[in-house]
């Protein structure tokens, strides 16, 4: 930004509280399109009982969010290398993709009066063609090793089964199978873990803003300036969501926010070599998606189940706790978590840096 790229600091908070600003700019008008259109959540049948009054409540709110982060970017972002500038638009790209597959799912939800909108298989099949292209431009175009870096242990090499195309004198396109399978798995994984964590007013807004602050932290700790930015721009929307979404709720984000926002945050881990740090920073989501895959697991062996209700806020929720104390607690866990990730991955960078001098 003019003005301003002498002061990098200011310009990332500067990138929160401006997509923070439109965010709320925005929100109540999209709220009374959707309230006029009787667009509205559509509450599974199995969930529980006190959750029936949120019927019709808004949803799609993800639409504004994902139009807050864009327009913020465009205005905050930096023309410097074209790696940088690769970078932010391949993240963009993900998300957004990511984002109107969840906006057809929400709108099928809408129109067959249901909850359950795509089917997964179809879920899956975007999933895959949007994090397989996306790490195959990533490791080919903006030069990311196909490595994983585990804190306290050595670099593990996940090239080492590359496919290389010829694709013109010197140049080849590479395929690095495990790399592809670790970052599809990632993705889609995170994707589908933010989903499974937006079931109560301000979960997942709160979550993500909590884990996104400290991807912007790593993503500025990393020299990427522009994910940075994006990162704060999705801090900075989810902030002034929750103005709107927080309990009692006037309009959920939606599968068209959760999905988009969980490839975002598995999109700058990409980025900035920092994915299994992480799965520590979103920590909740993985816990989130293992109380499910854990209770449909057991379930199916014995018939009986490991918690009251899956997902795993639904199980307090069932033990009479209220909605608000699980989402705080939730919260709090977040903050613990996003902390422990962002010293591991502060370790793993003073390690790199001693290991590059001491060569």
């Amino acid at each position: 930004m003019i003005g301003f790229a002498e002061y990098p600091t200011f310009q990332v908070f500067l990138a929160i509280f401006v997509s923070m600003a439109i965010t709320m700019v925005l929100l109540p008008a999209w709220i009374r399109v959707l309230r006029f259109r009787q667009i509205g959540q559509q509450i599974r049948a199995d969930g529980p009982q006190r959750h029936l009054v949120k019927q019709g409540t808004p949803t799609m709110g993800g639409a504004i969010i994902l139009v807050s982060v864009i327009i913020t970017v465009l205005l905050l972002s930096k023309s410097t290398t074209q790696t940088n500038m690769l970078s932010l638009l391949l993240i963009c790209g993900a998300t957004m993709l990511t984002g109107l597959m969840g906006l057809v799912d929400d709108l099928s939800k809408v129109v067959k009066e249901r909850s359950l909108g795509l089917r997964p298989n179809a879920k899956m099949i975007c999933l895959t063609l949007i994090s397989v292209s996306f790490c195959l431009a990533a490791v080919n175009f903006v030069g990311i090793k196909p490595t994983i870096t585990i804190p306290f242990l050595p670099v593990i090499d996940l090239g080492v089964l590359t496919t290389s195309i010829p694709i013109a004198e010197g140049a080849t396109f590479d395929i690095p199978w495990l790399y592809v399978i670790f970052v599809f798995l990632l993705m889609a994984g995170m994707s589908n873990s933010v989903n499974l964590t937006d079931g109560l007013d301000g979960l997942a807004g709160g979550t993500v803003m909590i884990a996104m602050v400290v991807m912007a932290a790593i993503a500025y700790r990393a020299d990427q300036l522009n994910t940075a930015l994006f990162a704060a721009a999705v801090t900075g929307a989810c902030i002034g969501f929750l103005w709107f979404n927080s309990h009692p709720a006037s309009i959920f984000m939606g599968d068209t926010g959760s999905l988009a926002l969980g490839t975002a945050f598995a999109a700058i881990a990409v980025m900035t070599k920092a994915e299994v740090v992480s799965l520590v920073v979103g920590g909740i989501f993985v816990i989130e998606a293992l109380s499910v895959m854990i209770q449909v697991g057991y379930f199916k062996l014995t018939r009986k189940r490991v918690f009251l209700m899956a997902p795993l806020h639904h199980h307090f929720e069932q033990k009479g706790w209220s909605e608000t104390k699980v989402v705080i607690r939730f919260w709090i866990i977040t903050a613990l978590l996003a902390c422990i990730g962002f010293a591991l991955f502060f370790y793993q960078n003073l390690r790199e840096i001693a290991a590059s001098l001491a060569q």
